[in-house]
Parts: C-alpha cells; sequence; structure tokens
C-alpha cells in the first residue's frame, strides 16, 4: 500500500487530515483480511505458530523503509536507497543467492500515520526497516520495534534521546544532535559569548536538542537565555511575533535549529524585521545546509536571507567512494523528472545504511541465522476487537541479528560506518560553514576528538588528542552586516529601559558613595569610578541610579546584593566588598579599590627608660658579641705572645691586656700593635665585623630615642580575640558575619557604630566606660578616619583579610566583564588614581602599631659575619700550632742524646714521660720568638762541630 498525498515541501497540510478516513479504511480492511489468512494457515499446522518456509538461505529478504517522500531529505534519501538496493543486488559477494527486497512507505510527515504505515510494513516480514526521517515519529515506531524485534535503522533522526536503552532496536546511521549542540558550544564560546537565545520546532528532536545544548553551555560557563519555541508548521504571523518578542531582549545570538521543510520562514521573517543587520549573530543546525545542498540552481532570494549566517553540516571525508557516488547522482532518473537536485548529506546515510543491513545481513546467515518469524503471544488476545493485530510478526532472529548490525564495520560514501558503546557512528565531525553571496565558505571543522579546528578531522586522528582553548580555530567570518568585525553578542534591550544601578544610601563615610540634589542624583569616589569605566565602553549604557537605603543607617550590604541576585536592580555600584557568599549570587568587576579589615585601637606613647642604650640588641645577641670580643681577643693574644713584646709580662698583666685589647677594638682605639701575620689577619677581620655591629647598633638606638614610640594593649586580632571586651564595627559592614562566623565572637560582644563620631567616642571611653577596646573595619573607612583622628588612635597588627570593592551585577551579565576590562584601563592610565587623590585623603595617622623588640637587632641578622670571624680564627690558630710543632720536634733532642735542659728550664724532680714533655712544650711555647731561633742556630752548629772531629779522626786512623 503505498499513500501519496500531495505536501508541499514535506510539510503537513490539510490533505493529510482529508485523506486519513481513506487510509483508517484501507487498513482495517487490509489488517482483517489478513488475520484471515493468518488463521488459516495456523489451523493448517495445528498451531498457532507461523513458520517462514525460506531455507536459511533465503531467495528473496524484505526489507523496509518509511520516510516522507515529499521533503528535503526524502527527495534525497528515496533515491539513495533505491541506488543502494541495486547495488547490492548487483554485487555477488554480498547476499548471494538472495535478492533485497526494498518496501517502501511514505510517513507523510505524520506522527499517526507513521505509525499505521509502520504497522502494515511489520506485516510483510521485514528484517530491517530504513528510517524514519522524523525523529518524533522514530519514538512511536520504536515501541512497535521494540515488540517485533526489528532493527530500526535511521538516516536522519538524530534526537539524543533516541539513544535511551527505551529504545534498543533503534540504531542511529548518522551523526547524533548530542555532539552537534556540543560544537555549537565550542562555537559561542570561541567567540566569547555568554548567552544565546534558542528558536527550535516545539517538537521531540527540537526540544531534547536545545535541551542538550543547554547542558553543553552550561560546561562553558554559558547559558541559553531564553527558549523560543514554535509549534510544528506555525504559519508566518507566529513567528514573525516570537521574533519581535526575542528581539526586545539582550541576547543577539540566536541558534536556530527547526525542520528542513519550514526553517527558511525564520530567516524570512527575520529579515523583514531588520534582524540580519550588523550585531546579530545567527547559527543554524545542520538542516540548513540540507536544504542549501539540495537546491539546483541556486536561489538567488534564498540566499540573500542567509548572508553573514553561520552553520554546521555533517562532515563527509572527500574520499574515491564519496566521489564516485556524486558522479552518478545526476545521472538518477528522479532528477530528470523533477529538475531539482535533491542532493543533500542525508542521501549518503541512506546509502549507507542499506549496505549496512545488507551487509549485517549476509553475516547475519553465515553464521546459521533464520530468516523466519513467529506470531507474539501478546498480540492474540484482541478482546473482540476488529483489528488483527495477529497479523503482526515477530522476528525471531531479531536480537541475534541487531548484535549483528552493531559488530559492522565498513567505510561507505558517508564515510566510516562503525558503532561506539552508546550505538553512535565513531568520529563525529561537522563542517562550520559561513553563508555569504551565493553560497557558502567553509571556515572550519569541528569534531569530538579536537574541537574547532581548520585542519580536517582525518589528518587530526592522526595527531594526539588537544581539546584545549589555545588549539581551537577558525577562520574569519563576515557576519550580518557584512562586517569581519565578531558581534559582542548582546545589546541593551530595545524596549527602552535603562539599567536599573542601586546605590547604597549612606549617613556615614559619604566620600565613597552619597546622595545628591544634582543629576544623576547620587556623588563620590565610587560613582566617579564607575561613570569613567561606562565612558571607555564603546556602546552607550542607559542607566538610573536608585538609593537602596532609608538614610537614617547605612544600609545592609548583603541585602543590596540579594537584591540585585533577585532581578530587583541589575546592578549594585558602591563600596560593596567581594566577599565569598556574594559571589554565589552575583557576579563584581575587578575591583577597583583594594580593602581588607584592620583593628584599630587607642594608643599611647610609651614612656623613655634608662636602660634604653640596651634595647637596639636583643639579649642572645648581647652575649654572643660580648663572647666574640674575649675570644677574639684571646686568639690575637696566642697568636701575638711570642713575638710582640707588648703581649707579654707577668699573667695578670697578660689577663688586662687581652680584656685592654678585645673591647678597645670596639672604639677602634687598641694601642697595642699586631707584627705576626696571622694576628694581623684575625684583626682585619674582626674590626670589619665590628664596624658593621657599631653601625647597626648606633642606627637602632638613634631610632629608639629620637622616633616616637607608641604602645596599646591591643596587639592586634589575636589579642582581640581572645578577650571578653566589647569591638566596635560599622552599620552594614560584612564583618559582623565575619567575626561571628569566621572568628567565634560572641555576638553580644558585637557594638554597631554609625559614624567617624561614634567611632571616636566609643575609643575614647573604652571598654570600662560603655565604649569599646577597638575597632574593626575595612582599610579604606579605617584610612579617612584615622586622617581626622589627631593620631590618637591606630592601626594595630597587620591586615588579617583581603578583598576588594566591586560592582555587582547579575549572574553571567555580559557587563561585568566589559566593565572589568574598562577598570583595568582606569588604572593602568593612571585616571584611577587621579579620582581617588580627589576624593580621598590620607593622614600621617597610618603608622602601625608594632612591638618594640620587633625592631630589635637580634643574632639572625648577624650570625653570617660571627661564623666568617669564628673560621678565619680557626685558621689562624691551626696554622698557628702546626708551626709550633715543628719547630718543637726540631728542637727536642733524639734519643740517647742530651738536651741542653739547663738552658730551657732549671732541674727539677723526675716527672713521668708524658708530663715532662708537655711542661717542655708549655715552655717552649712561652720562650719568645727570637730566642728560639737562636738556640735553634746554636744547636746546628753544635751538631755540625760534633761532626768535623769525628770524620777527620776517622780519615788519619792507620790502615
Amino acid at each position: 500500500m503505498d499513500v501519496s498525498l500531495n505536501i508541499a515541501g514535506g510539510g503537513c497540510t490539510s490533505t493529510v487530515f482529508l485523506m486519513m478516513k481513506r487510509v483508517l479504511l484501507l487498513l482495517i480492511t487490509g489488517i482483517c483480511v489478513s488475520m484471515e489468512v493468518a488463521f488459516g494457515q495456523a489451523a493448517a499446522n495445528g498451531n498457532g505458530t507461523i513458520v517462514s518456509s525460506s531455507s536459511p538461505r533465503p531467495s528473496v529478504a524484505n526489507i523496509g523503509s518509511l520516510f516522507t517522500f515529499d521533503s528535503v531529505i526524502g527527495r534525497a534519501a528515496g533515491p539513495a536507497i533505491a541506488a543502494a538496493i541495486g547495488d547490492v543486488n548487483s554485487d555477488p559477494t554480498v547476499l548471494p543467492g538472495t535478492r533485497l527486497n526494498l518496501i517502501s512507505h511514505n510517513t507523510n510527515c505524520s506522527g499517526f500515520l507513521g505509525t499505521v504505515e509502520a504497522l502494515q510494513l511489520m506485516e510483510n516480514g521485514v528484517v530491517a526497516v530504513i528510517g524514519p526521517q522524523s525523529s518524533g515519529i522514530a519514538h512511536i515506531i520504536s515501541h512497535v520495534v521494540n515488540e517485533l524485534h526489528v532493527p530500526l535503522l535511521s538516516f536522519a533522526a538524530t534526537d539524543p534521546t533516541l539513544s535511551a536503552l527505551q529504545y534498543p532496536y533503534f540504531l542511529r546511521t548518522t551523526q547524533n544532535d548530542y555532539f552537534q549542540m556540543y560544537a555549537i558550544a565550542d562555537l559561542v564560546t570561541y567567540y566569547g559569548w555568554r548567552e544565546v537565545i534558542a528558536i527550535f520546532v516545539d517538537d521531540d528532536c527540537g526540544r531534547n536538542g536545545i535541551s542538550i545544548l543547554g547542558d553543553a553551555l552550561a560546561t562553558k560557563r554559558a547559558k541559553i537565555s531564553y527558549k523560543a519555541a514554535f509549534t510544528p508548521g506555525a504559519p508566518t504571523s507566529q513567528i514573525s511575533d516570537l521574533l519581535l518578542e526575542v528581539n526586545q531582549m539582550e541576547s543577539r545570538v540566536y541558534v536556530v535549529h527547526v525542520n528542513p521543510d519550514s526553517g527558511l520562514s525564520v530567516f524570512s521573517v527575520a529579515k523583514s524585521l531588520n534582524m540580519m543587520t550588523r550585531g546579530y549573530v545567527w547559527i543554524a543546525t545542520d538542516w540548513l545546509p540540507s536544504v542549501l545542498d539540495s537546491l539546483q540552481p541556486v536561489d538567488t532570494d534564498t540566499m540573500n536571507l542567509l548572508q553573514g549566517v553561520v552553520s554546521l553540516r555533517h562532515h563527509n571525508p572527500e574520499t574515491d567512494l564519496k566521489r564516485s557516488f556524486m558522479s552518478r547522482w545526476s545521472n538518477l532518473n528522479h532528477n530528470k523528472s523533477t529538475g531539482a537536485s535533491g542532493f543533500n548529506s542525508y542521501a549518503l546515510y541512506a546509502y549507507d545504511t542499506v549496505w549496512l543491513a545488507a551487509r549485517a545481513l549476509d553475516v547475519f546467515l553465515n553464521e546459521g541465522g533464520n530468516i523466519s518469524h513467529s506470531s507474539d503471544p501478546k498480540l492474540r488476545e484482541t478482546n473482540g476487537s476488529a483489528m488483527n493485530l495477529a497479523s503482526l510478526r515477530v522476528f525471531d532472529g531479531g536480537q541475534q541479528f541487531l548484535q549483528t548490525i552493531l559488530r559492522i564495520k565498513f567505510r561507505g560514501p558517508s564515510g566510516q560506518i562503525q558503532f561506539d558503546l552508546d550505538k553512535n557512528l565513531v568520529n563525529p565531525a561537522y563542517d562550520v560553514l559561513n553563508i555569504g553571496g551565493t553560497g557558502s565558505r567553509r571556515i572550519g571543522y569541528w569534531s569530538n576528538y579536537s574541537g574547532l579546528s581548520t585542519i580536517s578531522p582525518e589528518v587530526l586522528y592522526t595527531k594526539p588528542q588537544n581539546n584545549s582553548s589555545n588549539n581551537q580555530h577558525l577562520y574569519s567570518v563576515i557576519w550580518p552586516g557584512e562586517t569581519s568585525l565578531v558581534p559582542r553578542g548582546w545589546v541593551f534591550p530595545e524596549n527602552g529601559k535603562p539599567l536599573r544601578i542601586a546605590v547604597p544610601n549612606r549617613i556615614s563615610y559619604q566620600q565613597f558613595v552619597s546622595k545628591d540634589k544634582n543629576p544623576p542624583g547620587v556623588r563620590g569616589y565610587c560613582i566617579d569610578v564607575f561613570e569613567a569605566a561606562i565612558n571607555l565602553l564603546p556602546y552607550p549604557v542607559p542607566r538610573t541610579y536608585i538609593l537602596h537605603g532609608n538614610g537614617n543607617r547605612n544600609p545592609d550590604y548583603n541585602e543590596l546584593v540579594q537584591a540585585v541576585a533577585q532581578d530587583q536592580y541589575d546592578a549594585a555600584v558602591g563600596d560593596v566588598t567581594i566577599v565569598t557568599n556574594r559571589t554565589k549570587i552575583v557576579d563584581f568587576t575587578q575591583p577597583f579599590m583594594e580593602s581588607g579589615l584592620v583593628v584599630v585601637a587607642p594608643v599611647k606613647e610609651r614612656k623613655s627608660s634608662p636602660w634604653a642604650f640596651l634595647k637596639p640588641f636583643t639579649i642572645q645577641m648581647w652575649l654572643v658579641t660580648g663572647s666574640f670580643f674575649l675570644f677574639v681577643g684571646a686568639v690575637v693574644w696566642i697568636l701575638e705572645h711570642r713575638m710582640n713584646h707588648e703581649f707579654r709580662g707577668p699573667p695578670s698583666q697578660q689577663i688586662m691586656t687581652i680584656f685592654w685589647f678585645s673591647f678597645s677594638t670596639m672604639f677602634f682605639s687598641h694601642r697595642e700593635n699586631t707584627v705576626s701575620t696571622l694576628g694581623r689577619f684575625v684583626l682585619i677581620i674582626w674590626l670589619f665585623v665590628v664596624l658593621i655591629i657599631n653601625s647597626s647598633y648606633t642606627a637602632s638606638l638613634t631610632s629608639i630615642l629620637t622616633v616616637q614610640q607608641l604602645t596599646s594593649r591591643i596587639e592586634g586580632i589575636d589579642s582581640l580575640v581572645t578577650s571578653n571586651e566589647p569591638i566596635g564595627i560599622q552599620d552594614g559592614s560584612f564583618a559582623r558575619n565575619y567575626l561571628i562566623d569566621e572568628l567565634n565572637i560572641a555576638g553580644s560582644r558585637i557594638v554597631i557604630l554609625k559614624s567617624q563620631q561614634e567611632y571616636s567616642t566609643a575609643l575614647q571611653r573604652g571598654p570600662k566606660n560603655g565604649g569599646v577596646a577597638a575597632i574593626v573595619d575595612e582599610l579604606p573607612y579605617i584610612e579617612l578616619f584615622l586622617s581626622s583622628s589627631n593620631c590618637k588612635f591606630r592601626t594595630v597588627g597587620q591586615e588579617f583579610t583581603k578583598s576588594g570593592w566591586g560592582f555587582a551585577f547579575q549572574r553571567d551579565s555580559p557587563l561585568a566583564v566589559d566593565l572589568s576590562t574598562a577598570i583595568l584601563q582606569l588604572s593602568e592610565n593612571g585616571d584611577l588614581q587621579k579620582i581617588h587623590n580627589k576624593w580621598l585623603t590620607h593622614g600621617d595617622c597610618m603608622e602601625q602599631i608594632n612591638e618594640v623588640d620587633d625592631s630589635r637587632l637580634s643574632l639572625t641578622s648577624f650570625w653570617g659575619l660571627f661564623l666568617i670571624c669564628g673560621i678565619s680564627c680557626l685558621i689562624a690558630l691551626t696554622t698557628f700550632c702546626c708551626k709550633i710543632i715543628f719547630q718543637f720536634r726540631r728542637f727536642t733532642p733524639e734519643a740517647g742524646e742530651e738536651a741542653d735542659v739547663d738552658e730551657i728550664q732549671p732541674a727539677r724532680p723526675r716527672r713521668s714521660l708524658h708530663s715532662t714533655s708537655f711542661q717542655k712544650l708549655i715552655n717552649f711555647v712561652d720562650k719568645k720568638e727570637t730566642d728560639i731561633k737562636e738556640m735553634l742556630k746554636r744547636r746546628v752548629s753544635e751538631v755540625k762541630r760534633e761532626a768535623s772531629p769525628s770524620s777527620d779522626g776517622h780519615a788519619n786512623s792507620p790502615a
């Protein structure tokens, strides 16, 4: 049964409904006849099972097709399927001895008629169904093929949800829209857009595709700001109303995901509404290239509607198989009758789908599969209905055949035909096209392997995968309005409503922001920064300032930010601190002023001490310095004692010499001269160390005695937390939540202060008289407060938080990004500092109070000098000891010889050998250097004299 309806462009018209009654009558008649035949066969077999009489290698195998004949996709798929059937039947290597028999049914772009046609098709014992082209029809028919175990191979149903486990017998032989939507998300990110408006047909394919697009954009920190849906077959008036609505919105990036047969009407209406001009961005899914590729010759009027549109097209590699198929296409009979090309990428997928079914069937039969059908027990009970549902038969080998199809791998005109674990075709890829002139220009590719690229996916597959943002590239685009400048992607709505900007109505620190009688109604440092940044933007920003607060007290800034997040305001401009809980609900610009919490406390001048001269050095430093004075003095005495008469004398005198020499070097006033080389070496190093120590001590002592020393009993936030004294904070500040939540300070200790006067009064009273021990506030406020406090108060401790002030906008507002760039520009060109100098002044009271011990010089700063001096002394002592030992060994008589002991020491009682040797060494060291040298010379002379007579006597003795 072949029902042909006159539907222009594949759209469903009223003729469908006129023919529906005839179709139903024919369907009922066919089902009744089939039921009689089925019952007759069942009776003949003695049971309800209908077994095919075909052999394991049947002569004919039925294969069905379901699609809308008269549609953009159908006009391409029909000839391609017929050509594939002919090629399979003429190829002796595929299905030898078996002929494929194609049974085609027209779904007429109707879910109901598609279901009817599918039921009729199943009565013919088909082993597979090619189609349908509509995702909506595929959803319905999938339930039928699930029950009857017949694989459904769709070359055009791209709805991502069809890959669900709910439809095990559905196989998609074209690209899944899941990948196309991620390709669009990459396009949006590549050009820096953050919001898009989705225009789509409100059917299964449209809704589910746009849903995936929203998920894909979310991974790129972008979003769909509005979903503009229209009904299938919507009239032009409905589309016009829809586009008028979206044209009033902020985003100017439109993603069009519609049907090929009605999609051009969207651009026709957009052209009439002047929405195809400069500043607009139109991104079309793969339906648009399908329409354009089908046009032969090119329609100039159609192309004029699409100038500047960016679109995606299925990527089919340029292979010999594709070129051969393209050359055959022009010779197909259908072209001669219609006079139109009709070709698009769906023709390639339809052709390969038939070959997929044929190859799988060949493998299925070779592996012992049998084409047989049996009745479904669930369809026997009709409850008295006239519909013979028992005529619908189950393909017994359907499950095995399905698994065989999933294993098939081959390369066809459309590319590689192979399924992954999710039953999608491997290596999904798209061409990125830019429509212009009388055709389209490819500006790059997108693949799931490496994203956007100007290199074909086939080349990239041979290289390591790289999806980084730096690796994304496209050629230049000519956008609507014939401009190569990338559109900003958003504008202010054309409904004339300016930005609603909330400004805190402060009663203190009004230098930052305050109410003003003159336009624009507010003034202050923050307002001037915002206005200067707005003036740097390349587009106008209509705005109106709205005071937030009752004017009796500072507003709560958390409530102000919350109001922006809840769309009561579009932005908040003022001294708004960027803190974590606020960044979760709004977007902030780049900080225009640094901020952080500090502690302010009363100070008093530190009283002078009679022991102030000891404060420059720490105790450890004093001890080490004194020790080194004595150590160096002792080393110099050792080195000079033998040759310098100034270092000789009675023991008491020598001890005094050591002390005098050691400490006199502190003032470079030592009167003893050093004559030994080693002594001078040590003294030079030590005098350098003394010079550094003296200079540092003098500088530190001068600072202590001349600079005013201030002190406060509050040392910083740590001492404030551990105490139980009250703490003052500014009204409306985030400091209250910070102290309670982060530092665990009791809320009863916190005192709210509304003005600088209350700050001063509370600090002067102190905690015992109803005041506060200290105030915790942000640094910019404290700078202003201290500049007018006559230095009665100072900051103590360190700034214990780091943050900044920024302008708050609703989430994903493009203004936040543009203003951040403008603020950076203000900072770089110096304008930000000029505005700061205009409104804010600084006094001399910002010096931080630190502990005196922190400024004292410690050993840490000088241990390197002491180390050098110590090493020098050890080297000198080692050299001196080596010299002494060498001389002593020359002076000491060898064994068996008598030494002139009387010259060294007077006779004493006999002692041990070791004691005598050590005593000799000590006496030897105590001798003057000149005496030792004289004794050594005399000993050498004596040895020579003794040797001369001995040798003469030996020479004159008789023989």
